[in-house]
This record gives structure tokens, sequence and C-alpha cells, in this order.
């Protein structure tokens, strides 16, 4: 069977079979190949500015190199040949209902990009290649995997605590950002993967034999070290954050439908608001001159609960930036808040197998004398996280107000905006 290669800065030579190769060339792959894989961190870090596209190839390569050290595996044999290709096809198309500059629309209430994928996948083009080449079904398993839906037992390697897709973005991203932190032991991991019985289901799943555990540690550690200075880097966010606020003001204005979002690239979207809804704040983000900030506080000095409101509810936090605007004489949209959220970011739940042959279920919790770090876990995610007001013009905003706010609930704050006293 014919095999193409293609040269990648990662990984090398990415071989693709000719069922990739016809699914690379599909328009809805395609448009991979210009939305961001860092949204706009290439602000901050000039050469992140590789791809979904890239990122894809580079999951799709460690599905050909990881799948093999399986089959020595006893259990491997009740798998199969097609439900490895639907792996390696699912490793492939992970990622393909991306939104332009990755992420940032779906903290403004955008549907998940794996909920975006489903179309694209089960009708049109893509999905006509899978019906012909894996079966009637291939479509709806495959989404089933990227989902993490699927009963498969290879479903880890796509979404779990080792999956396949960190090992790229956490090991690309260092390398285009030229940062050291994401600097991952991959071939270790990998061929520290097996196959296990889950001890509750006895069912085959994807699991680490215990001597990988300190390169599990590295991944997390890796992850935390990324997120902190990388993916949640003030700047980063500066710029998010004004990104977020012009499309959401374009959907509320009619300029966007949100039914079509994803069928942008990164400069088509930025095209679009340029003719339909052109502000100060769409030339500023072009420009780069990035809001600055006025206040800023981890989220380990915030109670538990505070200011979730600001990283889930779009509305009310609109309302809230107009309204502090308003009271320091700044137009709207010259005050943005950012409470960045990240479900799991140091999740853990993984079949481990000892050397005695018995398996075990690690999670975040941890087993004495195995594993550290994942105790660690909400430790390292508070102290990544911070509470953010960035302003147009440099300005300095007093702290004890802010987290006041921040510390009220949502309806507080709604009653506070309908009497038009925020503060105080």
């Amino acid at each position: 069977m014919p095999v193409e290669i293609i040269r990648d800065p990662l990984w090398n030579n990415i071989r693709l079979d000719p069922l990739s190769f016809e699914l690379i060339d599909t328009p809805a792959f395609q448009r991979l190949r210009y939305v961001r894989q860092l949204g706009l961190a290439f602000l901050v870090y000039p050469g992140a500015t590789h791809s979904r596209f890239e990122h894809a190839l580079g999951t799709y390569h460690l599905s050909r190199r990881t799948v093999p050290l399986l089959e020595e595996h006893e259990d491997f044999t009740a798998i199969g040949r097609d439900e490895c290709r639907l792996i390696r096809v699912a490793a492939l198309l992970h990622d393909i209902g991306h939104y332009p500059f990755s992420h940032a629309l779906e903290e403004i209430g955008a549907l998940h990009h794996e909920a975006v994928a489903r179309p694209l996948i089960c009708d049109g083009e893509v999905a006509a290649v899978l019906r012909r080449e894996l079966g009637a079904d291939a479509p709806e398993r495959i989404v089933a995997l990227i989902s993490g839906e699927s009963d498969s037992p290879l479903q880890g390697l796509l979404s779990g605590s080792i999956d396949l897709d960190k090992l790229d973005y956490l090991r690309r991203d260092a390398f285009m950002c030229g940062v050291s932190y994401g600097e991952i032991d991959a071939d270790r991991l990998i061929n520290t993967l097996t196959l296990v019985r889950d001890p509750e289901t006895d069912r085959p799943r994807i699991g680490m034999v215990e001597k990988g555990l300190s390169a599990l540690e590295s991944l997390l550690f890796a992850k935390y070290q990324m997120y902190r200075n990388v993916y949640w880097h003030h700047a980063v966010r500066s710029a998010t954050t004004m990104y977020k606020r012009l499309v959401a003001d374009a959907l509320d204005a009619g300029a966007l439908d949100a039914r079509t979002l994803a069928s942008f690239t990164d400069e088509g979207l930025l095209h679009v608001l340029g003719e339909r809804a052109p502000t100060t704040l769409l030339r500023a983000l072009h420009e780069r001159r990035l809001y600055k900030r006025a206040f800023e506080c981890p989220a380990a000095d915030l109670a538990p609960d505070a200011g979730e409101w600001i990283a889930d509810d779009r509305q009310l936090t609109i309302a809230v930036e107009n309204a502090l605007a308003a009271d320091l004489g700044l137009a709207p949209g010259d005050l943005l808040l950012d409470y960045p959220a990240k479900t799991q970011m140091l999740g853990l739940d993984l079949l481990v197998q000892r050397p005695s042959g018995e398996v075990k279920r690690l999670t975040a919790a941890g087993w004495e004398g195995a594993i550290n770090l994942p105790k660690l876990s909400e430790e390292f995610y508070r102290s990544a996280r911070w509470l953010r007001v960035y302003t147009a013009e440099r300005m300095v905003i007093d702290k004890t107000a802010i987290i006041e706010l921040a510390h009220l609930s949502r309806d507080e704050v709604q009653q506070r905006l309908q009497v038009g006293k925020l503060l105080g």
C-alpha cells in the first residue's frame, strides 16, 4: 500500500496511508492550516504561528507509533484491525471542529469544538470517504472516540490522562514558542502504555505500567508550566480577552451568526469583523496595542468559588465590564475582565499496572508512596489562574473593590447592576 511522507519539525517524517491522505485533502481539514494552534499567543511568542493542521498530523503520527506497540498484548486480539484504523482516523480528525483562534470562543459560550466536529465528520465529503473505506457507521464511531464517549478499549489514546493529543501539543507548543516547559519524554510515555483489565468492569482499557509514573509526573508538571507561562500568560490573556469581547459584541449586534463561526479561518473572521463590525478594539488588536493590567490577583488568594460568573456568564460579565468602565470614565469595551477556567487542568484518572500484575486506578488523590504531584493539582491550578482587569490605557483600580465584587454571588452582582451601584 503506497504511503505519503510529510516532513514535520517536531517528529521528522510523518507517514500517511491513502485514507488519511484523502481525508487531509478535504476542505474541512484544509481549513485547519489557517487556524492557529495557540490562538493569539503569537502576539507574545512570535514563533507560535503553528496551526491545528500540524497538530492534527502530529497526533495521527503518534497513533501510528503507539498502536503497534500494543499489539503484543494478549488482550489486543479482541480489538481488531478496524478498531485500529478508526483510532488513527480519529486522531487525525480530532480537532476538525476548532474555531478561529482555537479555544477562545468556547469561553463565550460557543459550542465545544467536539460538538462542532460532529456534522463535519458525519455529513459531506469527510463522511462519504469514511463510510466508503471504514463502514456505514464509521463517522459516528469516530465522533464517539473524539468526544470520549466510545466503549473502545483504545479510547484512552484520544481522551484521557495521557492521551496522544497532549503528547503532541505540549511538545509542539513549547518547541514553537521557544520555551522548555513542555519538554516531556514522549517516547518513554508511549512505551509504558499498555492494555489492562479495568478492575471495575473487567474490560480491556488503556493503562500504564507503574514504572512510567515518573514520566507521567513530568507531563503533568509540564502542562501546569505551559498554562502558567504560555497559555495563560498575562499578555496572551489580554489579547484573548479583547478578541472574545470583539466577537461577543458582533454576535450580539447580529453582525455574526454563531452557527457559522466554525467555518472561518483566523484571518477570515478578522476580515469579516472589519467589514461588518469595525471598532477601535479591533484596530487595537490588529496593531497589537494590547490592553494593560489594571488589577490582578491569583485564584489562590480568592475563595474557591469567587468570580466564577466571570468565567461562565458572558452577558453578566459584559454588563459588569460596561458598568465598571462607566464608573471610571471609560468607553464601553475599554475595560475587560478575565478569569480563565480549565476543567481538570491537571486532572488524573488512569489505570496503572503494578509489578505484581495488580491494576489500580490512579486519580488526583494519588496513592501513598506512588505519586504525589496529583495531590497538588488544585494548588497548581489556583496558582496558574489569575483574575485580571484589563484597560485600554494604563491605570490603577482599587483592589479591595474588585476583590469584593469577585466574591459576590451572581444574583448579588445582578442586583447591584440594577440599582446602579456596582462597587460598594
